[in-house]
């Protein structure tokens, strides 16, 4: 395996970068809501699902933000690239589509 390392973490702070920006907006969605709930029920249904959802994307979104984390701490320490079930090299391609994975294809799977 040749993974080049400078490339990955480049891509990981782009995606680091990505998820903190979406995780402040979200935030800032939650605490400064743009629609103001009125008397009216049906508006106030609307307005509490889209928190919810809005909390649920918070919830990914620093999910992933740590998966990306973890992923440049790998890279400090000389793991990065390597599947944490069997210590073999995960694919090239897998850390292409998914800069931040942990497990080789075999494991998953």
């Amino acid at each position: 395996m040749s993974i080049d390392f400078d490339a990955a973490k480049a891509r990981l702070l782009q995606l680091q970068q990505e998820y903190q920006n979406r995780i402040d907006k979200i935030e800032d969605h939650i605490q400064n809501p743009q629609d103001d709930l009125n008397e009216h029920w049906d508006d106030q249904a609307i307005s509490m699902r889209e928190n919810e959802m809005r909390k649920t994307l918070l919830f990914e979104t620093k999910q992933s933000l740590n998966y990306v984390n973890n992923a440049l701490s790998r890279i400090e320490n000389g793991t990065y690239g390597e599947c944490t079930v069997c210590g073999e090299d995960i694919e090239d391609k897998r850390l292409q589509a998914i800069p931040y994975a942990t497990l080789c294809m075999k494991h998953a799977s």
